[in-house]
């Protein structure tokens, strides 16, 4: 199997809402979006909006419940201004801020914030990791 991950679903209980909340943030719908599914380009990698239900039958799991799903989502960003900048455009568009920016142990600064579904993002800057033009990322080594 190859070692990549291609694409990231998230499954929303309200789909025009969680659409409006990207755009808030400036976030471009990317073709195939239809009125049932909205996809972002994201560097090397796709992010999925999908219906909760739909996306419960098509995998063919119980229905979740709710709150921290164990997951989260990350935007590496190329400086420590740019993490606290980043969470406070996501506060506006309509985040809940669930970890202020700050310095943490291993000499990185991220913070965390949710989106209206829940869904935990980290916005984090790490002095090891190098972010391409195209805004992949590039671990060491």
């Amino acid at each position: 199997m190859d070692q990549r991950l291609s694409l990231v679903t998230l499954g929303v209980r309200d789909l025009a809402g969680a659409r409006a909340f990207y755009a808030r943030l400036g976030w471009r719908e990317s073709p195939p979006s239809n009125a049932e599914v909205a996809f972002f380009q994201c560097g090397g990698m796709a992010l999925a909006l999908w219906s909760r239900d739909a996306l419960v039958e098509d995998a063919r799991v119980e229905q979740p419940g709710s709150g921290f799903a164990n997951v989260s989502l990350a935007l590496n960003v190329r400086s420590k201004a740019e993490v606290d900048a980043t969470l406070a455009e996501a506060e506006r568009a309509g985040a809940k801020i669930l970890k202020p920016a700050g310095d943490v142990f291993w000499g990185g600064h991220t913070g965390y914030f949710a989106d209206p579904e829940g869904f935990a993002w980290e916005v984090a800057w790490n002095p090891g990791f190098e972010i391409l033009a195209n805004g992949s990322i590039k671990l060491p080594g």
